[in-house]
């Protein structure tokens, strides 16, 4: 009998995941709430919630996970590498760098646009056969037993869809419908920021270097992007102060703001696109799995920006599930067995929780404007920049190869 599992959120996750069951021959019936737009022109790439104007920085572990899948190179035409990374705090003396060749990588990770993946994903998820898509509906209800997990999902008043499976994987975003539907707990932290979110033309070109920059109003990443000179922009600011760089007739107003912030090291920003603002919380559940249910992507953790790791972390989570679902079906055992489950989730403790520490480490640390603590960060950074056996050590982290 063919194995059947049900994901609910059609995000980045969500599609990934589905296209990984289906490699694994694993049947797949994919929920989504937003309608999927159509893709009809190679130019036009329309946002949908979760392919929005963001942009991810894939480490080198999550492009080999694609790599396996078969859709690197389709990816590729959209993706940036990152050679070096700067790193840096305005008006400081402390700077670090890394730089692939020293590390004798490839690159560090690769920069694409949300919209971009989110098509690649879709146009993928909808010419497998072993995938049954099925967009516009809600979640109403999720309910287990010893045996399934029975889910009803309606499409407004014409439509109810009663399914059930051995296992489900909600990956229906930060605040989960399905989550809520087990009684899982959240620990919540508002950071007080947006984030603003664009893409930049500056005169310089970009030569594959990200920045990591720490101005007073939060820590900006300025990222590659295909084309010369184009580049994305992350920067968080306070909350309640985004309209001040939102809108057209803020667009010199945000230049300006960009060009005292980093000076001359882009050289000058000529353009800026449209800008949008995300708010930014960490959101940790209080467990992953339950029953025969597991929380995945910012259904299980909701991350700060800050270092580019909330959807990698997502990927890894995904590519270690995938090894405990496939070792289950070559047992020919139960593939949502609730004790697997609860392994994997424990299996997966130690990465996440390192990565979630460390980004919000930097998010207070950063924060802070005290000068004995900014002296002792800037000390810091000459300190990663010099000492020997460092540099590895992180440019591996960050990639995900020590997971």
């Amino acid at each position: 009998m063919q194995q059947e599992v049900i994901i609910v959120g059609g995000g980045m996750v969500g599609l990934s995941l589905a296209l990984m069951l289906a490699k694994a021959n694993i049947a797949v019936k994919l929920l989504e709430a937003v309608k999927y737009p159509n893709y009809d022109d190679n130019n036009a790439v329309p946002y949908h919630s979760s392919f929005d104007a963001r942009n991810t920085a894939l480490s080198r572990r999550t492009v080999q996970i694609y790599q396996k899948l078969g859709l690197w190179n389709a990816l590729q035409d959209h993706a940036t590498p990152i050679l070096e990374v700067h790193i840096t705090e305005q008006g400081s003396f402390g700077k670090a760098r890394l730089k692939a060749d020293q590390e004798k990588v490839e690159s560090f990770g690769q920069v694409i646009e949300n919209a971009w993946l989110g098509r690649v994903l879709l146009t993928q998820v909808r010419q497998q056969p072993l995938i049954e898509l099925i967009d516009g509906v809600q979640v109403r209800s999720l309910k287990q037993d010893n045996e399934f997990v029975y889910i009803e999902a309606s499409r407004g008043e014409e439509y109810t869809h009663s399914i059930k499976s051995k296992l489900v994987i909600a990956a229906d975003g930060r605040d989960s419908f399905c989550r809520q539907a087990l009684g899982v707990g959240v620990d919540v932290h508002d950071y007080d920021q947006v984030a603003i979110v664009t893409t930049v033309q500056t005169s310089k070109p970009h030569q594959q270097v990200g920045f990591e920059r720490f101005s007073h109003l939060g820590p900006l990443a300025l990222l590659p992007l295909p084309g010369e000179c184009r580049r994305s922009v992350v920067w968080p600011v306070k909350k309640g102060t985004e309209g001040e760089w939102l809108g057209e007739e803020n667009d010199q107003h945000f230049l300006d703001a960009l060009q005292q912030t980093y000076g001359d090291r882009a050289g000058k920003f000529q353009k800026t696109g449209q800008r949008f603002s995300f708010p930014l919380s960490q959101v940790l559940a209080e467990k992953q799995a339950v029953g025969r249910v597991i929380l995945m992507g910012n259904a299980a953790h909701t991350i700060h920006p800050v270092a580019g790791q909330g959807f990698n972390l997502c990927m890894r989570d995904a590519d270690v599930l995938m090894r405990y679902i496939t070792t289950q079906i070559a047992k020919s055992d139960d593939i949502g067995e609730p004790e697997m489950l609860k392994a994997y989730e424990q299996a997966r403790l130690t990465d996440q929780q390192r990565v979630i520490k460390f980004c919000d480490s930097v998010v207070r640390g950063f924060s802070n404007q005290n000068p004995v603590l900014k002296l002792l960060r800037n000390t810091g950074l000459i300190a990663f920049d010099v000492i020997p056996g460092i540099k590895p050590l992180v440019a591996n982290y960050a990639m995900g190869l020590k997971a």
